[in-house]
């Protein structure tokens, strides 16, 4: 029987990477996002299906469920960024306030909305995979606070889905090119210290991080839940 993903922002970048990789590995894929046209280009390309709802937003997510599978066997939560990246710096306390709200919401809420109303749905021994960040342990103001929460908050939801099989896990990237995160923007003396000094000398690419989540959706991944494995050739130290 053909398993089935929803993956959350799987327009473009990472989310995309995944996606196709999900597609090539045999599984019925839908991508998700916010972007009409972004998302149904990317779906005809890879194979998927397209279903167009902002992630953050539970009017939207509820009102797409009848878009979405019946049962469903992967669940990637890719959907999210650094707003501080996207909105002006702050100039008073509303502002910060507003910055971090749209931190958490972008990148928590966003992968919390999808997962519980689509837990009804999670098969038995269904894999679910969050991405967070190298940030979420490094800090980076409001976007490494989100990033840090969402394993937190993964944590619990192991252990309540875990009596079904059903297994919880973090991919954490470090700096990854490729992406619109970055959107190639980047000088070369701040790429060199994002990308820090990690062992294998290089940023990372949305086919590594996708690599590291395929395998965590397979069903031999069914011993793996909880975790936050990194992928970020050696910047952050997993211990």
């Amino acid at each position: 029987m053909t398993r089935t993903a929803v993956v959350t922002g799987g327009g473009t970048g990472i989310g995309r990477a995944v996606a196709a990789r999900l597609v090539e590995q045999g599984l019925d894929v839908v991508i998700t996002g916010r972007r009409e046209d972004v998302l149904k280009a990317a779906a005809e390309e890879i194979g998927a299906r397209a279903v167009v709802f902002d992630a953050s937003d539970p009017d939207a997510v509820q009102a797409a469920l009848s878009d979405l599978p019946s049962s469903v066997d992967v669940l990637v939560n890719n959907a999210g960024g650094n707003m501080t990246r996207r909105l002006p710096a702050p100039e008073n306390l509303a502002d910060v306030k507003n910055l971090w709200f749209a931190n958490y919401e972008s990148n928590v809420i966003s992968a919390v909305l999808v997962t519980t109303a689509l837990e009804p749905r999670l098969a038995d021994n269904a894999r679910v995979v969050t991405l967070g960040s190298i940030a979420g342990r490094r800090g980076s103001g409001a976007y490494g606070a989100a990033k840090a929460a969402v394993e937190a908050w993964t944590a619990d939801l192991a252990f309540a889905l875990g009596g079904r099989g059903i297994t919880v896990n973090v991919v954490s990237p470090g700096v990854t090119e490729d992406t619109e995160f970055f959107g190639g923007t980047l000088s070369e003396e701040r790429r060199k210290k994002l990308v820090g000094n990690p062992a294998n000398g290089r940023a990372g690419t949305p086919a590594d991080v996708a690599a590291a989540v395929t395998f965590l959706t397979s069903p031999e991944a069914g011993h793996i839940t909880a975790q936050v494995i990194g992928v970020n050739g050696g910047a952050g130290l997993g211990r």
